[in-house]
């Protein structure tokens, strides 16, 4: 069973995930020494683009998988996180709503999308299954871009302070509210055991 999921790990989706996240952590990091609009904006391009890439693979190949999903999670918050550090460098006066940003975004939003492990469901875009309102609010295309991009886009707005101020506050509150709906989901009683769809079979039955 270890080769089996070693080998389910180890996929093509995943690997652009990582190699999508290993280009985005260095693009940022030279954009946050160099003080450089030219390195950020290529940062922040090669982690939507392979964000994009990643899930667009695994659904194209059936290679979807959960340990995908997570992983996908937490190199979508590394790459961000480096790229708002960067972003800081150039626009300081952007401090606060980039604070908030990074409080929701490393706290609430990872909590949500982390939340999908206790269903019977692959990854937080099938959310759907769960609740539509919460999918609608956190995964749902124009919103994942809302939360993930606006920001990002009010920085290029001269004196855009209060405009990143009203996109951060907006995002923050949609992910408190999504955080006591899933709060109340998790009481109610959990559907049947997980099984990946890779993962069964007869190559995985012992004698």
């Amino acid at each position: 069973m270890s080769a089996a999921l070693d080998g389910h790990a180890l996929n093509t989706p995943n690997a652009i995930t990582i190699v999508r996240a290993v280009a985005a952590i260095v693009l940022a990091v030279l954009a946050l020494t160099r003080a450089s609009p030219a390195l950020l904006i290529a940062a922040y391009a090669t982690y939507w683009l392979g964000d994009v890439l990643d899930g667009l693979v695994a659904r194209l190949l059936r290679q979807e998988t959960r340990f995908g999903a997570v992983l996908d999670i937490v190199a979508d918050r590394a790459s961000c996180s480096l790229c708002i550090a960067a972003l800081l460098v150039l626009r300081p006066e952007l401090a606060v709503p980039c604070a908030v940003f990074l409080v929701q975004f490393l706290v609430l939003d990872c909590h949500l999308s982390l939340a999908f492990l206790r269903w019977p469901i692959l990854s937080p875009n099938y959310f759907h299954l769960v609740h539509r309102g919460v999918y609608r609010w956190n995964w749902w295309p124009p919103a994942k871009v809302l939360n993930t991009a606006a920001l990002a886009l009010t920085a290029l707005i001269p004196a855009a302070y209060w405009y990143a101020v009203a996109v951060a506050t907006l995002v923050l509150v949609v992910k408190v509210c999504s955080v006591v709906v899933v709060h109340r989901l998790t009481r109610q009683p959990l559907g049947p055991p997980f099984v990946e769809p890779q993962l069964r079979g007869p190559s995985l039955v012992t004698s």
